[in-house]
């Protein structure tokens, strides 16, 4: 203990600087864990899907049909609130939401926490990050299945 005394004291300026950077860790991840949004990376989208989750694609029609993830369900950012009763039945199952970059599908995201979908989260870095990890898209729309 004596030594670590000695050694603070022989180095006030990096015990200071690493102190620092250890405060400013903790506030980031304590913010982002406050922030009421879950982003997951595409490897964590991937999982999920193999889990069933329901993916919905919040951006326009021309964009989702010229490449879209997997059995991604179309619904535009502007028509979520009015579509929220439809999805209901997905509030304790996962639910993951993108769009080009990550940013309006955090909104979407934190809405949907709000209005009581447990497992809601947002793709981080959208599409574009989708794609930065050569994953595929699909083109054109999704065909709808037969309700049993």
């Amino acid at each position: 203990m004596s030594r670590l005394l000695a050694y603070v004291a022989h180095h006030a300026w990096l015990t200071a600087g690493t102190a620092l950077v250890a405060v400013v860790v903790l506030a980031y991840e304590l913010r982002l864990r406050a922030s009421g949004s879950i982003a997951v990376g595409p490897a964590e989208v991937v999982r999920l899907m193999n889990r069933g989750a329901l993916l919905i694609d919040l951006r326009a029609k021309d964009a989702y049909e010229a490449g879209h993830i997997g059995e991604a369900r179309h619904l535009p950012t502007e028509q979520l609130d009015a579509e929220l009763e439809t999805l209901k039945k997905w509030r304790e199952k996962p639910v993951i939401l993108y769009c080009d970059s990550g940013v309006r599908s955090a909104a979407a995201t934190r809405k949907l926490l709000k209005a009581g979908f447990a497992q809601a989260v947002s793709l981080d870095g959208g599409v574009l990050a989708w794609t930065r990890d050569n994953l595929p898209l699909v083109k054109g729309a999704v065909a709808k299945k037969a309700s049993a």
